[in-house]
């Protein structure tokens, strides 16, 4: 049966303070130290998107998000970083282990305080324990389906929500406490970039680093501006780069372009050249670099060669930026003329390599990007298209498929597969969500965050400190607030959120009043305003805040 408000309030401050307050703020898993793996040319060309819009707080999809951790300890290159390998690395090759694998607990990441959505400033969740010590499945007994159905019953009638299905979870064992239609397959959408996140942690090391390089190029005269597959590579001065609405911390940092030709500049120049040809590599990525959904405003071409990830304007805080026609041509452009602020000059228009880079070229600078650890973190917080995407290409290099959406999508699905996720239904398309045509059943999306729960899987923790927060960080920023029926579980429920046309979806984490994790998905499709949706999702998650359900 539900237990009341009031007696859930009283049993927050045990097991709901020790496990919700540590995935409110905690960063991922990652271990210090580590080396900074890099990934292996893959073969050919490049990749794209359309949007959805969900209500978040501080960016669209596509927008900067994320939280800290551990790892290189600058996130980027700074000016004056050498090509070489850094003091105390070894080379590594993608798909090797770097370092210590991921294990144990991360720092925290910038939270902040979020405006409540009824007004007035809350407070920032405060640290709580490390996730190492969290026992998720609580000391008592995990709800019962009639203790669920009842606590549900008027939540899940809401006519707002239109058709819906959904599942709920123990999160501790992954079994399947309550749901109805839970193995019918609906339309994802964003929640998709659970499948990503966990495939792409399960076949990569969480402190690998993309790296961007320059190099000398096949003619004389020439040098080559390598795509490493990195979205977040910024052109911005350190001091306006902001990740989610905030200053970018010491983790989250985006790898520098301008970094990256203070070294090019410096390493030409002590050769004596200060007049070079520029060619741009996209070789590891193939195929057709546009989504079904291209609207050049949720998401731009897929390429491995990108600034600020396509935005006209860099420090744009729009749902839906407008997005450059071509990101690599313009990626090469800004590269050349922080070249010719250092003194070297680039004689006529970068244009794409006539072929793939060498192996043993001449590198003349690298900047890495932040781990793979925090950019899935980045990418679930704010619901990051073409970070999404980016990333279940760097899943398909790994698994030895093609780098594209097809290649990323098989990758995806069976990587899901050998991790034990039933996969009937599962129909998956993109990295992102905004493809129409993927399906997951709500079954199969829970038991994705069971997985990352899972003390087998502790790579896998990233997907849910990545997780937005309700009513504080990225995409739930602005929802769970006064007057919207849902406001007790801001704070306790943490949940990656989906939109498309007609299409609401949310799945995540909820501590119950026992100070049980659960593991819960909604999925929905209505005619009703998106935020009216969405709203009536929050409700039900919310009772699940509210209730032992026994």
């Amino acid at each position: 049966m539900g237990a009341g408000v009031g007696a859930a309030r009283r049993r927050r401050g045990t097991a709901a303070g020790l496990f919700g307050a540590a995935l409110l703020v905690a960063g991922t898993v990652l271990t210090s130290g580590g080396a900074y793996a890099q990934p292996s040319p893959g073969p050919g060309g490049h990749s794209t998107g359309h949007g959805e819009g969900d209500g978040r707080g501080d960016g669209r999809d596509g927008h900067d998000g994320g939280k800290g951790g551990r790892g290189r300890g600058d996130g980027k290159s700074r000016p004056g970083d050498t090509p070489a390998t850094r003091p105390g690395e070894q080379p590594a090759t993608f798909g090797t282990a770097a370092g210590s694998a991921p294990t144990g607990t991360g720092s925290t990441g910038p939270t902040g305080s979020a405006p409540a959505p009824g007004g007035g400033a809350r407070p920032a969740p405060a640290p709580g324990a490390v996730l190492a010590t969290v026992d998720v499945g609580g000391s008592a007994a995990a709800p019962s389906a009639q203790g669920l159905q009842q606590a549900l019953a008027a939540a899940v009638a809401d006519k707002n929500l239109g058709t819906v299905t959904f599942a709920v979870a123990d999160a501790a064992s992954g079994q399947l406490l309550y749901g109805s239609g839970e193995n019918t397959p609906g339309t994802p959408a964003s929640t998709t970039k659970l499948a990503t996140a966990i495939a792409a942690l399960s076949l990569i090391p969480g402190d690998t680093r993309l790296t961007t390089r320059v190099v000398r190029g096949a003619d004389p005269g020439t040098i080559t501006l390598v795509g490493g597959g990195d979205p977040t590579l910024t052109a911005l001065p350190a001091d306006q780069v902001q990740i989610g609405g905030q200053a970018a911390d010491a983790d989250t940092a985006p790898a520098s372009l301008d970094a990256l030709a203070r070294q090019t500049a410096a390493a030409l120049k002590a050769a004596g050249t200060t007049t070079v040809k520029l060619d741009y590599d996209l070789s590891m990525y193939t195929g057709n670099p546009q989504h079904k959904n291209h609207d050049a405003q949720n998401i731009a071409l897929v390429v491995p060669l990108m600034a600020d990830e396509g935005r006209v304007d860099p420090k744009s805080r729009d749902e839906a930026p407008a997005r450059v026609a071509d990101p690599a041509g313009k990626a090469a452009e800004s590269f050349a003329a922080l070249l010719k602020a250092q003194g070297v000059t680039v004689d006529g228009t970068a244009k794409p390599a006539a072929a793939p880079a060498a192996p043993a070229a001449t590198v003349l600078g690298r900047v890495d990007s932040p781990t793979v650890a925090r950019l899935v973190e980045r990418m679930l917080t704010t619901s990051d298209n073409q970070l999404a995407e980016a990333i279940a290409r760097q899943a398909a290099l790994a698994a030895g498929q093609p780098a594209g959406f097809e290649g990323a999508a098989t990758a995806v699905t069976r990587e899901l597969a050998k991790l034990g996720v039933p996969m009937t239904g599962v129909s998956l398309n993109d990295g992102s969500g905004l493809h129409p045509g993927n399906a997951v059943p709500p079954a199969v999306l829970v038991r994705l965050l069971a997985l990352a729960a899972s003390e087998q899987h502790p790579a896998l923790r990233p997907v849910l400190t990545g997780l937005p927060v309700a009513g504080f960080t990225g995409t739930l920023g602005k929802r769970y607030g006064t007057g919207s029926g849902a406001a007790d579980a801001a704070g306790l429920i943490r949940a990656k959120t989906g939109t498309l046309s007609g299409v609401n979806t949310l799945a995540g984490t909820v501590v119950d009043a026992d100070g049980r994790l659960l593991a819960f998905a909604v999925m929905t499709r209505t005619t009703a305003p998106a935020d009216t949706a969405r709203a009536a999702m929050d409700r039900v998650a919310a009772r699940l805040a509210t209730c032992g359900c026994h």
